[in-house]
């Protein structure tokens, strides 16, 4: 508890091998039975530290402690002393799932029973399928997933992870969400941890397989991870104005300038799977446009109408997955906010907004006009390299983190922009 436990640094990436001794110290509040494994095992979260003398020092570039030195530059900004949010968790749960990536053989096969393509396929049908892009809050029996939903609920509840509700979601071939209570941002990344832990063990358990893929149908909508935002100093929220757009306060605004002016570059960090691009187009409910408006599902940032109350006013950056690290994500996601009251950045005045109207259904010359996320992984990169200066400020992310996100990422997308695409079969072969 007080040395730590030790492990090779090496291994996870941290260290080189001939200086890879790294310690483990264990948080005791995060400690949980975990009920996934056969023998009595205690689960718990840690902090890393470098070892050094006279005492070890926590490493700059563990992800938690990323998000840990995220919380203190706000403090020492003096624009608040806690950073609140709320991620929803979105996820498809399939029967079966095959693939492979091979040099001879590039398949994937997905079945799940519950779609509408299954009903002459599988000999346990019911007969009660869901119609592409039809999932949303389905009721029994159609929703053939609720019990396992509550199951999982109950065991999110287990690890400390407090769930607002769960539902199915607009994915007919088995999308779900589940949806925690708001809580201070080091605790949820915590908890989204423990929640994807969960949500696939449980899955597991029931015989079938869950999938934080942001796209793992092209016909279908995809699975984000939206995340609810606001601020509070001195027990008082730093969001709220009753006279502002929206009742959000002149701050909560240049947050969303400092989101907006950034959210470029945030996406190679928020966003940073090449399938993350292809959930960002048009058509499946996930934002493309840089802007923000009140209860708009198209613009980059939502502001929900229903969240009146002082203490709730609040907005949701949307274009968020879960192949992120939720440390790194929600820290880049507080500097970004950040920068933005320092310097002032007014999304209305940069002409961002607010976009009462959607976004889809633009003529291509408007659309013309609006500034979009990045397309690829490779151009969010692009945009990490050039812009990420108020990543670094207060020393929150070491520059040598981000060379090493930027350069693991870069390989991700260049391993698979080699890779031949059964698509491309369909579409060249007899050319």
């Amino acid at each position: 508890m007080t040395y730590g436990i030790g492990f090779d640094g090496s291994n996870y990436g941290y260290a080189p091998v001939e200086n890879s001794d790294m310690v483990f110290i264990p948080i005791l509040d995060s400690a949980v039975i975990d009920n996934y494994a056969e023998i009595p095992t205690l689960s718990m979260i840690g902090d890393v530290r470098v070892i050094d003398l006279p005492n070890n020092r926590p490493f700059d570039q563990y992800p938690r402690n990323v998000a840990a030195r995220a919380l203190e530059y706000m403090k020492e900004l003096d624009v608040a002393d806690q950073m609140i949010i709320g991620p929803e968790y979105e996820f498809y749960l399939f029967d079966q799932v095959k693939y492979k990536a091979d040099y001879y053989n590039m398949s994937a096969e997905i079945f799940t029973s519950q779609a509408a393509y299954a009903s002459g396929e599988d000999d346990n049908n019911n007969g009660y399928q869901v119609l592409p892009g039809a999932g949303y809050h389905n009721t029994l029996p159609t929703d053939i997933r609720n019990d396992l939903r509550s199951r999982m609920c109950l065991s999110m509840k287990d690890w400390g992870v407090d769930v607002k509700y769960h539902h199915p979601e607009v994915g007919g071939s088995g999308q779900m969400e589940i949806e925690v209570e708001l809580g201070d941002m080091l605790k949820l990344a915590d908890d989204t941890m423990s929640a994807k832990y969960v949500i696939k063990n449980e899955a597991v358990l029931d015989g079938i397989t869950a999938t934080f893929m942001p796209k793992p149908l092209a016909s279908e909508a995809g699975s984000g991870m939206h995340v609810h935002m606001l601020l509070f100093k001195d027990g008082k929220p730093v969001f709220y104005d009753k006279d502002g757009y929206a009742q959000l306060s002149r701050e909560a605004h240049y947050f969303m300038g400092g989101l907006l002016s950034h959210a470029r570059s945030l996406c190679a960090i928020t966003n940073p799977s090449t399938n993350s691009y292809k959930r960002l187009v048009p058509g499946f409910e996930a934002p493309v446009t840089i802007g923000y408006a009140m209860s708009n599902r198209s613009a980059v940032i939502r502001i929900p109408a229903y969240a009146k109350s002082p203490e709730s006013k609040r907005f949701e950056l949307r274009n968020p997955d879960a192949t992120c690290n939720p440390y790194y994500a929600y820290a880049a996601i507080l500097m970004a906010g950040l920068d933005g009251i320092k310097n002032k950045i007014d999304p209305h005045a940069m002409g961002w907004g607010p976009y009462d109207f959607n976004l889809y259904t633009l003529s291509d010359e408007e659309k013309a006009k609006l500034t979009g996320l990045p397309t690829s992984l490779d151009e969010a990169i692009c945009e990490l390299e050039k812009d990420h200066d108020y990543l670094t400020a207060g020393g929150v992310f070491p520059e040598r983190l981000l060379d090493q996100l930027i350069r693991r990422n870069r390989a991700a997308a260049s391993k698979i922009s080699k890779q031949p695409h059964p698509m491309e079969f369909a579409m060249y072969y007899d050319l």
